[in-house]
């Protein structure tokens, strides 16, 4: 799974001063205030991957500060492997920004940006893969550390990544998929290189193969959840899989699974209830018209689902054949009415005659807050009848 489309949709967020939540912020207390304030200046600052950076063919990770009247998109910061004090070198078949996550991780005030770069070349390893801590500081990001990959994980190391206090001990840990498994690096981390224990989480004996992460809160207890996506060989057939594990003091324990074709996932509280719903995208789902099936938290873990598409009531748009509604989701809280809302990237919606032009769908209780999704010139949100997503919620379609 990768994080490049999502960013566009937590862009959108942030651009409206709320919380993206799939990187989630640590349960109980990073120093920093902000899981994404890199400068401490109390301002959310948001940080996206791509292959935007001239001359670098490995990929960039570009940096955009908040500031007290928003993002402050003139003075963008570019990170890449040639940029000073980061490890590695830029090379063609690097992804470096193909996953991100952000915690204060060394717990300095100052929150820290994780960059997986999944194919990246070490030694004679290919597709080793890396991950790279690039600190904060009053200044911004700068200078990077290498997070060790564990034996096992030494493939495409770094595929994607998750941050979050799992264990509730008010430091930040970091979860990485490596070589098809997923791997928990306990807080604290330093700029030497050290960690706390870190230990592999794999469904033994059952073929497991994980790809993707999502973290929340979902049964409220205060500790961060794990949610993995993942392959499990059943009847000797692959069959993609969701996998709860509930953060505990002693770390992540398992919790229940669920059957789903996904290939991401977030999570948000969108009922109110005090527990974290999980939402999964589904766009190759109905001849690639897709779909996203939310997954409902309880005090015992996720429970009962129900899946959206463009044809529900109150969802915008109309499902056609390779839209991949659902291709990207985020949750924030949009108009700030408490309720986790809910953005999903429509890349192939054709609009206004225009093939292919993409957009996304908001559900949110504000349709003007959700005018960040669409650039100048672009069709702007209406309203629609209330969705049983959330109770208060109106969807609305930006179109970019």
């Amino acid at each position: 799974m990768t994080r490049r489309t999502a960013a566009a949709l937590a862009a959108a967020l942030l651009a409206t001063g709320v919380t993206p939540l799939f990187l989630t912020t640590p349960a109980s207390a990073a120093v920093a205030k902000h899981y994404d304030d890199f400068n401490g200046d109390g301002h959310r600052d948001l940080a996206y991957g791509g292959y935007n950076g001239v001359g670098q063919a490995g990929g960039t990770v570009t940096v955009v500060y908040g500031t007290a009247s928003g993002l402050d998109t003139a003075h963008p910061q570019a990170i890449h492997q040639d940029t000073a004090g980061i490890p590695g070198t830029d090379e063609e078949d690097d992804q470096f920004g193909a996953s991100l996550a952000s915690a204060d991780l060394n717990k300095d005030g100052y929150a820290d940006l994780v960059v997986g770069n999944p194919t990246e070349h070490v030694g004679s390893q290919r597709y080793r893969g890396s991950v790279t801590i690039v600190w904060g500081s009053a200044s911004g990001l700068s200078g990077g550390t290498d997070v060790a990959p564990r034996t096992g994980a030494q493939s495409q190391f770094g595929s994607d990544l998750a941050t979050g206090d799992f264990t509730g001990d008010g430091s930040p840990d970091l979860a990485v998929v490596g070589g098809g498994e997923t791997w928990l690096y306990r807080g604290g981390f330093t700029k030497s290189g050290s960690t706390g224990t870190v230990s592999e989480i794999d469904k033994e004996g059952a073929g497991w193969y994980s790809y993707g992460l999502a973290v929340g809160k979902v049964n409220g207890d205060g500790k961060t959840d794990l949610v993995i996506l993942g392959e499990q060989f059943v009847n000797n057939q692959p069959v993609q899989r969701a996998w709860f594990l509930k953060g505990a003091s002693g770390g992540l324990t398992s919790g229940a699974s669920k059957t789903v074709t996904a290939t991401n996932a977030a999570i948000g509280d969108f009922d109110k209830d005090g527990y974290g719903d999980i939402a999964f995208g589904r766009p190759d789902s109905t001849d690639g018209k897709g779909s996203v099936l939310v997954w409902r938290g309880t005090s015992s873990g996720p429970s009962g689902s129900t899946t959206y598409n463009q044809a529900s009531s109150g969802v915008s748009g109309s499902p056609e054949q390779d839209d991949n509604f659902g291709y990207a989701v985020s949750a924030g809280d949009v108009n700030g009415d408490g309720y986790a809302d809910l953005a999903v990237g429509v890349p192939h919606e054709d609009v206004s005659g225009k093939e292919d032009q993409g957009g996304c769908t908001c559900s949110t209780a504000a349709p003007a807050a959700c005018r960040a999704c669409a650039p100048p010139g672009s069709r702007r949100p209406s309203p629609g009848p209330r969705t049983p997503t959330s109770p208060s919620a109106t969807p609305c379609d930006c179109a970019t």
